[in-house]
């Protein structure tokens, strides 16, 4: 794995906003950084992908052992909460997609620093635009990325298998650019497996009182709904008492029992049950222990908000909204740095496989929201 400078496209911003990426500037700086690539080997990517698929391997026997525990209090979920959880598993409806972090220099097994699992973005730059930019200037090479292929088979495998009665599904967001651009891409990779779509902000969801049905803006029942909104919000919020009363109608992408993955209080019953995994950081949900350097989480932070890492020589805080109380400790993994640059690894996973790879790069240890994505591709097999 290396980084290496190159010359950015003469029409780099015209080009990726007729793709979509409208969000491709931030506060003035890049968002979207084709003045690098991150080049890796093809060991180095079947090292990534056997690692993701490990991981969710395991995240999925985890689901099992909490219930099996009756460890959802240990996840922060309320009681009132529980059986819809277990219900949501029982039933196993189908979930699309997640992005594991992982921090992995080419030396040593890749590390798990959290599971995406339930609203992970960047997605339209990881499957989309990195995968343009490849075709413009590097056509011989290769890339980890069968992320927009992955989405569209298993829409048209759900639509086989008889999921959408109406043949529709509505996709809901909040009003934010990042999570237009998200939604769109996952429309349209619904819309390519000829599924017919409807979008709709979150807050334009509406309750039938007659047929006690979630209904569209238009007075339409919803029938299936992807929503880019996280579980843990959603349990706070008024309208999920409807939610529980109308269960499991709609059918809800993703389902509820992703919260126990997105949710970093994962992170010390994964270690608890998997001591040792090469995959895992030693974590704990009652302080660091023994650890000399750590980072500490909030269970539910995003965007590295109130993350605080504590190392022998440093410490790093990133000021935020999720200073809550709850959270976990993790042995610290240090990222690979480039000229100042701390690259972490995005690794999608589509219908339960390992499909492609994203790199952010921030300018301290701790991945924010103003981290640049930098696009990738393959050089060599070692």
């Amino acid at each position: 794995m290396r980084r290496v400078a190159c010359p950015p496209r003469d029409n780099w911003v015209e080009i990726v906003e007729a793709q979509g990426l409208t969000y491709h500037t931030h506060e003035g700086k890049p968002y979207w950084f084709e003045s690098a690539r991150y080049e890796f080997s093809a060991r180095e990517i079947a090292e990534l992908e056997q690692a993701t698929n490990d991981l969710h391997a395991l995240c999925l026997s985890a689901i099992d052992e909490i219930f099996a525990r009756d460890w959802l209090e240990r996840l922060h979920i309320p009681a009132k909460f529980h059986d819809l959880m277990r219900r949501s598993w029982d039933d196993d409806p189908p979930a699309i997609y997640g992005r594991f972090d992982l921090a992995y220099s080419g030396e040593g097994p890749p590390k798990l620093l959290e599971y995406n699992a339930d609203t992970p973005t960047s997605l339209l730059e990881a499957a989309v635009i990195q995968w343009r930019w490849l075709a413009d200037l590097h056509p011989e090479a290769d890339q980890f990325n069968s992320v927009w292929e992955g989405l569209v088979e298993k829409w048209a495998a759900l639509k086989d298998e008889g999921f959408f009665p109406d043949g529709c599904v509505h996709f809901a967001h909040e009003r934010a650019w990042e999570d237009l651009m998200t939604i769109t891409l996952l429309r349209d990779s619904a819309e390519a497996a000829e599924l017919q779509t409807r979008a709709l902000h979150m807050d334009e969801i509406g309750w039938n009182e007659g047929t006690r049905r979630f209904v569209d803006a238009s007075g339409e029942e919803i029938e299936t709904l992807f929503k880019l909104y996280p579980w843990e919000q959603m349990l706070d919020d008024p309208f999920m008492e409807f939610v529980l009363e109308s269960y499991p109608r709609p059918h809800w992408m993703e389902p509820a029992w992703k919260l126990l993955l997105s949710n970093k209080a994962i992170l010390p019953i994964l270690w608890e049950l998997a001591p040792g995994h090469p995959n895992l950081l030693p974590a704990y949900d009652d302080g660091p222990r023994d650890l000399t350097e750590f980072v500490k989480k909030p269970v539910f932070s995003r965007e590295g908000q109130n993350i605080a890492i504590t190392t022998s020589d440093a410490q790093h805080y990133q000021p935020g909204e999720y200073d809550e109380g709850k959270s976990v400790w993790q042995s610290y993994a240090r990222l690979p740095e480039f000229g100042g640059n701390h690259a972490v690894i995005g690794s999608w996973v589509i219908d339960g496989e390992a499909r492609g790879i994203g790199v952010r790069e921030s300018d301290t240890p701790i991945t924010t929201d103003l981290a640049r994505f930098v696009p990738h591709l393959i050089v060599g097999d070692e």
